[in-house]
């Protein structure tokens, strides 16, 4: 299978090119074309009932999972996030990414995909951190909102990310979903939760945020009558 990310990084689309029999996983909504030998299955996905269960209910992700396989000949499909931004190619060699609720678009068969509790969404805050547990070996395709922009931790070293501009992290690195200052400071900076990281691995982060963009938008809505 070959990928390329096309018209990044703005509104970034994903072109997979198959050969016969070649598969791939790909989260509910997000395929945009395809070729007529582009044959889709729907189910659980990885982890079957439990872990269906545990993307919708823990990780905000779809219950469903598309498997798409191509038949009789070479097949083309793209693929494309809701949200404007970059998109990025993850290469899983047997380790496991953590990646944030939202942000995976599809991965090879070979890639397993299930929820990873990450934190708690609190009374002041709707910035907890849900996160999809995606290890094995394949080719995995994860999206942000915005550009994405990458960190590599040295051992020990520690980073501070507020949740909403989390994309994804590899396994080695640590964290902890904390406030980000005093309870005054959480509840009044506008920053909510932070993520500390701390590692050795590498880090990908999102320019911008989904919540940060709700809070500026909906204040701006027109109220029912």
């Amino acid at each position: 299978m070959e990928s390329n990310i096309l018209y990044r990084p703005s509104y970034s689309l994903l072109q997979l090119l198959f050969q016969p029999g070649e598969t791939i996983r790909a989260e509910a909504g997000a395929m945009v074309s395809m070729t007529p030998n582009m044959k889709i299955e729907t189910g659980m996905g990885g982890g079957g009932l439990l872990g269906g269960l545990r993307r919708a209910v823990l990780g905000g992700e779809s219950f469903f999972m598309n498997t798409f396989t191509c038949e009789g000949g070479s097949g083309e499909m793209t693929l494309a996030p809701s949200l404007p931004g970059d998109m990025l190619h993850v290469p899983m060699a047997g380790g496991t990414m953590y990646v944030q609720s939202g942000s995976y678009i599809c991965s090879s068969l070979g890639v397993n995909v299930d929820t990873s509790w990450g934190g708690a969404k609190t009374f002041f805050s709707g910035e907890g951190l849900f996160l999809l547990a995606c290890a094995g070996q394949g080719d995995l395709f994860v999206s942000s909102y915005g550009a994405i922009h990458a960190v590599e931790l040295q051992p020990g070293q520690t980073y501070i990310v507020d949740t909403g501009h989390m994309v994804a992290f590899e396994s080695t690195v640590q964290y902890a979903v904390q406030k980000v200052g005093s309870w005054k400071s959480t509840l009044l900076s506008g920053e909510g939760l932070v993520c500390n990281l701390t590692g050795p691995g590498r880090i990908y982060l999102q320019s911008r945020s989904m919540d940060a963009f709700l809070k500026f938008l909906i204040p701006k809505l027109p109220k029912s009558s």
